[in-house]
């Protein structure tokens, strides 16, 4: 049965989640369609484009992302206390760019409003406003929106570009991060697109791998080249102050995702090799689970929720629910004794 977005997504509950959408019928309708012999790969960058567009809108973080020929996928950070730290005029202003302001908000923002009635209104819109640029539909249904009209209009047609509204899985500690992120860049290597990371194209990996080589060779420059979205900065010793940062790397995380890489392209799924990333052992993560789970597609992400036990308790607690579909793969995955976020 389908749930409301609000049963599903809860700040309180953690702000990380993993958003999936498909074309359409799950047609090429972002790559290259060999039954059609149309070539839509630009589309792909029409993904990046957009998301760095809402970033400068929403108080929305990027993670980790990969825009496959009929689906994308994306990790978010919810980040409700920048939000709350905007000003009325900031909020006006960023609801600006995407959408017109009614007349009264206009009114109010040039101190022509002229009764306690109209400014009362004017702020209240102003604060609905507030909680949709921190929250994950607004967010996605910005860039899924904006998607399908543009591809409509290239196609001079009409119709559904999306097979249906997105769906979420909330990740509910570092560890259950940390899986996902994985899951999520190496999904052209488990799909034969690609042998490595770094040859992974529309993939957030490949993004930070190159800043981290122009970070080595001391180049100057932003950490996004072109209409990449900014990411997350990895790490919470040091440089990410948010209150939610995670506990692993940008080389913690790059050692990981290479490792698993190479296991699930030498058809290794299983299988252990002899030396397993320290990360694992910190996040409580049993290594061969998770490579089952990065490794095996799209039945990974059909479970409403990834973290240890004991958040998995939690979540359904603050959520008011009797169950949370995920605590069976999350039970093999992560190991109790695991500090949870």
């Amino acid at each position: 049965m389908t749930r409301a977005r609000k049963e599903l997504v809860s700040v309180e509950t953690t702000p990380y989640y993993h958003c999936i959408c498909r074309c359409v019928r799950r047609a090429f309708l972002c790559g290259e369609d060999s039954y059609s012999g149309m070539n839509y790969e630009h589309r792909r960058g029409w993904v990046l484009e957009r998301l760095g567009e809402l970033q400068g809108v929403f108080a929305v973080d990027v993670c980790a992302y990969a825009v496959m020929s009929n689906h994308y996928h994306l990790v978010v950070r919810l980040d409700a206390d920048r939000a709350a730290a905007w000003s009325e005029g900031e909020v006006m202003e960023r609801w600006e760019r995407l959408f017109s302001l009614p007349v009264l908000v206009a009114r109010y923002r040039a101190g022509q409003t002229k009764t306690v009635a109209e400014r009362e209104r004017a702020q209240l819109q102003i604060a609905e406003w507030r909680y949709r640029l921190q929250d994950l539909s607004w967010f996605m249904r910005s860039l899924n929106e904006h998607l399908a009209r543009r591809a409509n209009a290239e196609d001079g047609c009409k119709g559904r570009f999306w097979e249906g509204r997105y769906k979420s899985q909330a990740l509910l500690d570092d560890a259950a991060v940390l899986t996902c992120m994985s899951y999520v860049d190496l999904n052209p290597v488990r799909a034969g697109m690609a042998d490595t990371p770094e040859a992974s194209d529309f993939t957030s990996i490949q993004q930070r791998i190159r800043a981290l080589a122009r970070k080595g060779h001391k180049q100057e420059g932003p950490a996004c080249e072109g209409d990449e979205p900014r990411l997350t900065v990895l790490g919470r010793e040091g440089d990410d102050p948010h209150a939610n940062a995670v506990a692993f790397t940008t080389e913690d995380y790059l050692e990981l995702v290479d490792w698993t890489g190479r296991a699930i392209r030498e058809d290794k799924r299983g299988a252990i090799p002899e030396s397993i990333p320290p990360i694992l052992e910190r996040l409580g993560i049993d290594p061969e689970h998770f490579l089952r789970h990065v490794g095996r597609g799209q039945r990974s992400h059909h479970v409403a929720a990834l973290g240890h036990v004991e958040r998995f308790r939690e979540a359904v607690k603050q959520l008011g629910r009797r169950s949370i579909k995920g605590v069976g793969i999350s039970g093999r995955m992560f190991l109790a004794s695991a500090d949870c976020r």
